[in-house]
């Protein structure tokens, strides 16, 4: 079993963290998304995965591959990098990694984060996986038959036709099919709004037999944007809340800590009540403040703060009250 992450979007809607930090890397309870993404897919997937490819813009920079390839390895995988250098559409980019799109494989999108009991089926031909949402006009949606097959995939229809949104992770028995449909919309010039279309390619399967099922997951956590990134890092913590979150290291002077927080390495909170749902990175001091809902990165100043649904990245020096805030790094104010 294979799986490849096509990431070298450059996150837009999550700027200005993502001016100096690819967007998978940004973190979640202390682990970056992409981190959480494959932990999470190894936990419902049957078979051991072999390699995880990940489709990159070579401005990334050595070190966010050199921590991609040591994601991989926390799950006994092989990582491997490729390049997409210009954004052509899905199909595009995946071909990059087509030595790695044979047999069993997964695609998985590394903005997006699930909880689910299911377990992976991996005799099906393919499994799109999909939660019920309140509002499809906004989602990509799957239309099922009366014998739970996927028979149409319909781009935030008008008229409602299913509330099954797909939340981006795929599987596929065959990745050899995969790769043919999605080279033949190459080599055909198959071009829907300027980009290839993974949906097209999908829906080419499908009408030359290939059956797809949906997979219905529990929850789907979004990392799209700053807002959606902090209700995912608190949903996280509850998930996790039973594992150790707090490092040996950490020091606390008169300080309260309220559960469920991640606190990394060498942390230092002083006069200050933190909680519930916050994650700090390693290095990083806490003073005279309150902080809730929030995620803080390494290597922080924060002094005199009232802080809540705020996102702060590496080495930010802030010193105010204000309560929802959107700090990049290296930001001083």
């Amino acid at each position: 079993m294979n799986i490849i992450i096509p990431m070298a979007g450059i996150g837009k809607r999550l700027r200005p963290h993502t001016l100096t930090t690819a967007k998978p890397l940004l973190p979640i309870a202390g682990k970056p998304i992409v981190h959480r993404l494959v932990e999470d897919i190894a936990k419902v997937c049957p078979e051991k995965i072999d390699v995880i490819g990940f489709i990159l813009h070579p401005s990334f920079g050595k070190q966010v591959e050199a921590d991609l390839i040591a994601v991989a390895k926390e799950v006994g995988a092989e990582g491997k990098i490729y390049y997409q250098q210009e954004a052509l559409g899905i199909s595009h980019a995946l071909l990059f990694a087509r030595e790695i799109i044979k047999g069993k494989v997964i695609i998985a999108f590394a903005d997006t984060l699930f909880r689910t009991s299911f377990v992976l089926d991996t005799e099906q031909d393919g499994v799109i996986w999909v939660q019920q949402v309140d509002d499809p006009s906004q989602f990509g949606v799957v239309k099922l038959n009366g014998k739970n097959e996927i028979i149409e995939l319909v781009e935030k229809p008008s008229e409602f036709v299913s509330d099954l949104a797909i939340i981006g992770i795929y599987y596929f028995k065959n990745g050899e099919l995969l790769q043919k449909e999605m080279q033949y919309l190459i080599d055909n010039d198959i071009k829907e709004k300027g980009e290839f279309q993974f949906t097209t390619a999908l829906e080419r399967m499908k009408k030359n037999g290939a059956r797809f099922i949906p997979g219905q997951v529990d929850e789907w956590l979004d990392c799209g944007n700053k807002d959606a990134m902090v209700d995912t890092n608190k949903r996280y913590l509850e998930f996790i809340k039973n594992q150790p979150l707090i490092d040996d290291t950490v020091t606390l002077v008169n300080a309260v800590v309220i559960p469920p927080c991640f606190i990394g390495e060498n942390v230092t909170i002083r006069n200050s009540v933190v909680g519930p749902h916050v994650s700090i990175g390693a290095s990083t001091i806490i003073r005279d403040s309150r902080i809730t809902n929030s995620i803080i990165q390494k290597n922080c100043l924060v002094h005199n703060a009232v802080l809540d649904n705020s996102m702060l990245g590496n080495f930010v020096n802030f010193e105010g009250k204000s309560e929802d805030l959107s700090l990049g790094d290296y930001s001083t104010n």
